[in-house]
């Protein structure tokens, strides 16, 4: 295993981490600015305010599984193998992928059959590493 390889995995993981918690925090900022209302986007049961909020808070809890691949993969040791490297980029893309369909879905109901796609680039993830972690 190369050190540089299992460097660029996890500070790729930490990177995304750290921008989407900044991304989160900046859309829920302007969020904020117009949650008082209670007719802001439909009401507050309605489809796109409930699925904003959901595309506000997967910035946050994606980041932390970006984090918490991150540290499994050094304090492992994982060399940069092609399933790790698949679980680090598939994850990376979850970060991006989860609250873009929320927003897009928020604005168009229909792009909801993508939520596939970012629920696999969790899931796919959280395989390698649970097949890791078994013993």
């Amino acid at each position: 295993m190369t050190a540089t390889g299992l460097l660029a995995v996890a500070e790729l993981n930490l990177r995304v981490a750290w921008a989407a918690i900044l991304a989160g925090g900046v859309t829920g900022a302007l969020l904020g600015m117009f949650f008082h209302r209670d007719d802001w986007l439909g009401g507050y049961a309605s489809w796109p305010r409930r699925i904003t909020r959901l595309g506000h808070i997967a910035f946050f809890a994606i980041a932390l599984l970006n984090v918490a691949f991150a540290v499994t993969a050094r304090s492992l040791a994982w060399e940069a193998r092609p399933a790790i490297v698949v679980a680090s980029l598939s994850l990376a893309a979850a970060n991006v992928l989860m609250p873009a369909v929320c927003f897009l879905s928020a604005w168009k109901k229909g792009f909801r059959h993508l939520f596939f796609i970012p629920v696999g680039c969790v899931l796919l993830p959280a395989a390698i590493v649970v097949s890791r972690l078994l013993p």
